[in-house]
């Protein structure tokens, strides 16, 4: 069978001849892609709805299945109520029995010692390390008489060998002034005769008078002279 001439020629770049006719002639990208148009404008209501209607099925958590810690604004009744009571305690304690009332912490305390004596005695008469042997009330007596029945009873008592006393004189709320007896019973204790006896001194507890009452611890035997003068030439 005759065949063409042209069927059995070998030509390899025929096709990719055509192919670069065809490239030439296609439109470049750029231009094939057309430009994004502006993104529409978005309306609340509708973003709204599409979020109610996203949400609808969702069922909020149990309280007690909630992370983190619980807080409350104001403390719960019952404790609320306790510390009332407690309150009410306290203050009931307070004036029916002078519970939680520190004397010392008051302008109306008192203290002193007396020669050669360190400060730490009066602190320690005061919160009852001395038993009280003997006590004298001095209510309702003047100055004068008042430092009478003192005399009387602290030279009993230094006879006697007692050495913790009290002595009742009154917070001197009635005077229009000072306190007059219970400033004189605190210079007689540390001024003239009974100075030289004084151990130490301060105002009792509450439950022997508190600032209206003071302790006193005297000495077996009376300070020398020799010790007096060596603490006036100081």
């Amino acid at each position: 069978m005759a065949t063409s001439d042209s069927s059995l020629k070998y030509n390899p770049f025929g096709e990719l001849k055509n192919c670069v006719g065809r490239k030439t002639q296609a439109k470049p990208l750029a231009a094939r892609v057309s430009k994004s148009e502006p993104e529409p404008a978005r309306d609340p209501e509708i973003e709204e709805q599409v979020f109610l209607e996203a949400v609808q099925d969702v069922k909020p958590m149990q309280q007690d299945k909630r992370a983190g810690n619980k807080i409350t604004s104001r403390p719960p009744e019952d404790v609320k109520e306790s510390t009332e009571t407690a309150i009410v305690d306290q203050l009931t304690n307070l004036v029916k029995y002078g519970e939680g009332f520190v004397i010392s912490d008051t302008p109306e305390y008192i203290d002193g010692t007396g020669y050669d004596v360190h400060p730490e005695f009066a602190g320690r008469l005061h919160r009852g390390d001395f038993s009280i042997q003997a006590h004298v009330d001095l209510h309702g007596q003047g100055v004068a008489e008042a430092k009478r029945t003192f005399e009387e009873f602290l030279t009993e008592a230094v006879e006697s060998g007692r050495r913790a006393v009290l002595i009742i004189h009154g917070r001197g709320l009635s005077s229009p002034g000072e306190p007059l007896l219970k400033n004189s019973v605190r210079e007689w204790l540390t001024r003239g005769h009974w100075r030289k006896w004084v151990i130490a001194f301060s105002s009792a507890q509450s439950y022997d008078g508190g600032a209206g009452a003071t302790y006193v611890l005297l000495r077996p035997r009376p300070v020398s002279k020799r010790v007096r003068k060596g603490r006036r030439g100081e």
